[in-house]
């Protein structure tokens, strides 16, 4: 696909739909706006009792922003990806320009888990996430709708509904309803602030809503 630029990539997703390639392998770019999409209400993310015992542990470390072509090469690091040359460059363009964002999770001085995304107006569009040790992309997640939450955002869209994430508290809601939430949250101002809170925080804020 010809053209792709950042711009046009932020017009897309206003209009609802992201781009997608077949393999890190495949030049060719597609856009999907699913039938189904998946989103995480911000009022129901659930902590286990396993992922509370993780976040309580303190044995790995979030950070904001600090490593986003880390997350983004950390996310495309498996058998199949969708992220092909193309998809990568725009996402580090639009990290530069200050549309997108990650969390970053690791242990020591290792990355070891993350997720990223595209914020525009009061929606956060999930794009991937990744994880190298047990609990490292449920802890990033969780970070990352208490930071939602907190900064004002309405709107989490997490595209396509995975057992790991409705096992957290994602949903599948048809097109036209995830058309009206995104217009609703286009409409809204909010601004990531990249305030990390603490585990207990991000805990008992979550335990309060869920």
């Amino acid at each position: 696909m010809t053209g792709l630029t950042p711009d046009v990539l932020l017009l897309a997703y206003r209009q609802g739909v992201f781009p997608m390639s077949e393999s890190r392998d495949d030049p060719d770019i597609f856009w999907v706006d699913p039938r189904q999409r998946g989103i995480f209400p911000l009022d129901r993310f659930h902590i286990s009792r396993s992922l509370g015992r993780t976040l309580r542990r303190g044995h790995l470390r979030v950070s904001y922003d600090t490593d986003f072509a880390g997350v983004v090469a950390g996310c495309a690091d498996r058998s199949e990806t969708w992220i092909n040359p193309t998809i990568h460059d725009l996402y580090l363009a639009l990290h530069h320009q200050g549309h997108a964002h990650a969390v970053e999770v690791w242990q020591d001085d290792r990355l070891v888990g993350g997720v990223y995304g595209i914020c525009i107006g009061g929606a956060f569009f999930g794009e991937s996430m990744f994880s190298r040790v047990r609990d490292a992309s449920k802890v990033a997640l969780a970070y990352l709708v208490d930071g939602l939450r907190r900064d004002g955002f309405s709107l989490f869209d997490t595209q396509f509904l995975t057992p790991h994430l409705a096992s957290l508290g994602a949903v599948e809601i048809p097109r036209a309803q995830y058309h009206s939430l995104l217009a609703a949250a286009l409409d809204q101002s909010a601004s990531f602030s990249g305030v990390v809170p603490s585990a207990m925080d991000v805990i008992q804020r979550n335990t309060q809503t869920s």
